[in-house]
C-alpha cells in the first residue's frame, strides 16, 4: 500500500520503517520474539515502502523474493566502523566492506555509516558537549573521513549512496562534532544520514542541520523523543544510552519534543527526495501500534505541509 502523495512537497521522499522496532539490535530482551518475515509482513501492511536489512532477515534470493512479493526493498544497511579517539580501528574497512557487500547483494540503497557505542561516551549520552567529556583528535576524524570516502567510492561504483549516521553514545554525537566530520569530508562522496532523534537527544536543532547541510542529508531516520526521559538523561539521573533505551527515550512521532513539521518543512525546501525511515528503537506498546500511529501522524504532518504550501502560493 502507497500513501505518498504524487505531488507537493516531499513528493519525492519514500517512506519507510526500521525493523528495530520489532527486533532491537541492543537489547533484544525488550522486544518478544518475531518471524523475521512477520516484521516484513506488518511493514508492507502498514503502508511502509522498506527499511534496514534486519539481522535476523534471510539473504540472498530468499530475501529478494520476500521483498518482491511484498511490495518492499531494502532502504539502507547500517555499517558500525569500530573507532578510537584516534580514528577507525583496523578492522573498520573490512567491516565497512561486508556490510556494503550485504547492501549490493540485498538490491539496496544506502549504505549508513555509524560509529559504535564506545566505553567513554556511552556513559554521557545526551551530556556529550559537558567539558571533560572524551573526544575524537583532530587526526582521528581526518582518518574516520578519509575512509568513509573511500567507502563511499566503493559503494558509489556499485551504484549505492555512502551516509554517516549521527548517534549518541559515540564520538560523532554532537552537532558540533557532526559539524567537524562534515567539514573533514568530501562532500561530493560522504551524504548525511540525518537521525533527528540522536541530534535532538544530544541537544543539537535537527532543522539547522538541516539547513546547515543541506544537499548532503541524503538519507533521514525519523524517530521522536521522549522529553521526560531525555530530561533524566541529560540531568545524569539516567546514567547512560541503554538506561534511556530502556526506559524508552525513543518515542511515537508527534508525542515527543522533536518539531516534527519544521523538520518536514526543512526537508522540502531543500527538495528532498531520499528515504524518511521512521525509527523507534523501543516501544512501551506492541510494536505493530507504535508503527501504525507514526505512519498516521507523519501522513497527517505531510499532508499539513502540502496545504501550508499551496496557501502560500494562492
Amino acid at each position: 500500500m502507497t500513501r505518498e502523495p504524487a505531488t507537493g512537497p516531499l513528493a519525492g521522499a519514500t517512506i519507510g520503517i526500521n525493523q528495530i522496532l520489532w527486533a532491537n539490535d541492543d537489547l533484544p530482551e525488550l522486544t518478544p520474539p518475531i518471524d523475521p518475515l512477520a516484521i516484513l509482513d506488518e511493514t508492507a501492511r502498514l503502508g511502509y515502502r522498506g527499511g534496514q536489512l534486519g539481522t535476523t532477515f534471510p539473504r540472498g534470493d530468499a530475501l529478494l523474493s520476500a521483498l518482491r512479493s511484498r511490495g518492499l526493498r531494502i532502504a539502507e544497511v547500517y555499517a558500525t566502523l569500530p573507532c578510537t579517539v584516534d580514528g577507525p580501528t583496523s578492522a573498520a574497512r573490512d567491516d565497512g566492506r561486508r556490510k556494503l557487500a550485504e547492501l549490493h547483494g540485498a538490491e539496496g540503497d544506502v549504505l549508513v555509516a555509524a560509529l559504535p557505542l564506545s566505553a567513554d561516551r556511552v556513559g554521557h549520552a545526551s551530556r556529550a558537549a559537558a567539558p571533560g567529556v572524551p573526544r575524537m583528535t583532530d587526526r582521528g576524524v581526518a582518518a574516520l573521513a578519509a575512509l568513509l570516502a573511500e567507502l563511499a567510492e566503493e559503494a558509489r561504483s556499485l551504484g549505492h549512496q555512502l551516509a554517516f549516521h549521527n548517534h549518541v553514545g559515540t564520538y560523532i554525537e554532537t552537532a558540533d562534532e557532526l559539524d567537524q566530520l562534515m567539514v573533514a569530508s568530501d562532500p561530493d562522496l560522504v551524504g548525511l544520514c540525518l537521525d533527528v532523534g540522536h541530534l535532538q537527544l544530544a541537544g543539537g536543532d535537527p532543522v539547522a542541520a538541516i539547513e546547515r547541510h543541506g544537499p548532503r542529508v541524503k538519507h533521514v531516520h525519523l524517530k521522536d523523543v521522549d522529553p521526560k526521559v531525555a530530561g533524566r538523561m541529560r540531568s545524569g539521573a539516567i546514567e547512560d544510552f541503554l538506561g534511556g533505551l530502556r526506559e524508552r527515550v525513543f518515542t511515537e512521532l508527534g508525542s515527543g519534543e522533536l518539531d516534527l513539521p519544521a523538520v518536514l518543512a526543512a526537508l522540502a525546501r531543500i527538495d528532498y527526495r531520499g528515504w524518511l525511515v521512521v525509527e523507534q528503537d523501543t516501544t512501551w506498546r506492541p510494536p505493530s501500534e507504535s508503527a501504525a500511529i507514526a505512519r498516521a501522524i507523519l501522513d497527517v504532518a505531510i499532508r499539513d505541509l502540502r496545504r501550508m504550501r499551496s496557501a502560500a502560493v494562492a
